[in-house]
């Protein structure tokens, strides 16, 4: 008896071990991402941005609501919020709250499908199935019916009061002041291609050559937006969405993307090409998740501070 049942219960001991860890370790145990990127023009001084992703905030998170908090200590140029604040349509002022102190900063900020629509209970097997046939979001499947709203409006509003530029499907400017004063920073963005409300025809027309650095942001990196980004030239595009995989194989990585960018540039610095041009490309994996899903493993939450430094 003991021969016949020791390995599948030593197998579902791991599996309930591992699931302890994803859900009651790593899914808290926050981290910052620092990466060098040589986009400035040559003899500028180096900026510090900070990128924020995927908060996914639900009603209680205190620890994330204080690590976010504690972002500002960075004292960085600039912060970008690449989306998906939400996981609650209760959620805003607690939002708000964590990013309180980040927005003192100039910023700006795009949203992402789940600032718009609260999330549902989902088989996370589903995940594998849209990948193999190459369905993600609105961009295959069938619209959505029954969607939750979440309260997005009154998160936009707060950020413009605070300053931060609204980049959804169109283009801002952030000036900087302080230590970085004189500079002028051109920001290109879209809505969340995720969902389909991503509109380049908007936004066409590449960087702006009377600002010191322009950039282009986007919530979810389909392929669509990363080739007419690079293919307008801009130097370096953000985005999130991923959660870099949030349940990943060690010493192997991400099984999916929830969008159809490859695995292999699921999270952090990298590059897209094009005929003509190659950018450089950060997608943040995020520091939350679906409220329904509330595990990582081999992929902790983060946000990244990222050195643009001057190029070659």
């Amino acid at each position: 008896m003991r021969a016949r049942y020791g390995v599948p219960l030593s197998l579902a001991a791991a599996g309930a071990a591992g699931l302890a860890y994803a859900a009651g370790f790593e899914v808290r145990s926050f981290r910052l991402r620092r990466v060098t990127v040589p986009v400035l023009p040559p003899g500028m001084r180096p900026l510090r941005v900070l990128q924020v992703s995927d908060i996914h905030m639900v009603s209680g998170q205190r620890k994330k609501q204080r690590w976010l908090q504690s972002l500002a200590g960075l004292r960085p140029d600039f912060v970008i919020n690449t989306g998906d604040n939400l996981s609650d349509p209760e959620g805003v002022p607690e939002v708000l709250d964590a990013l309180g102190p980040l927005m003192e900063f100039p910023g700006a900020y795009v949203f992402g499908s789940n600032d718009y629509y609260g999330p549902k209970p989902r088989n996370p097997a589903r995940y594998l199935v849209e990948k193999v046939q190459k369905r993600h979001g609105l961009n295959g499947n069938p619209p959505v019916v029954g969607a939750i709203h979440n309260p997005w409006e009154e998160l936009r509003d707060a950020f413009d009061t605070a300053g931060w530029v609204n980049l959804t499907n169109t283009r801002g400017r952030l000036k900087l002041d302080g230590s970085a004063g004189g500079f002028e920073i051109a920001l290109t963005g879209l809505d969340d291609p995720h969902i389909k409300r991503d509109r380049y025809a908007q936004v066409a027309g590449g960087p702006e050559p009377d600002a010191d650095l322009s950039m282009a942001v986007v919530h979810a990196p389909y392929l669509r937006t990363l080739d007419a980004f690079t293919a307008d030239g801009y130097p370096l595009i953000l985005a999130g969405h991923t959660h870099g995989g949030q349940l990943c194989i060690p010493f192997y990585g991400a099984l999916v993307t929830n969008c159809d960018i490859d695995t292999e540039r699921v999270k952090g610095l990298s590059t897209h090409t094009t005929a003509c041009h190659t950018s450089f490309l950060h997608v943040s994996a995020g520091c939350g998740t679906n409220r329904y899903t509330p595990v990582r493993f081999a992929c902790p939450p983060e946000a990244t501070l990222l050195t643009l430094t001057a190029r070659d």
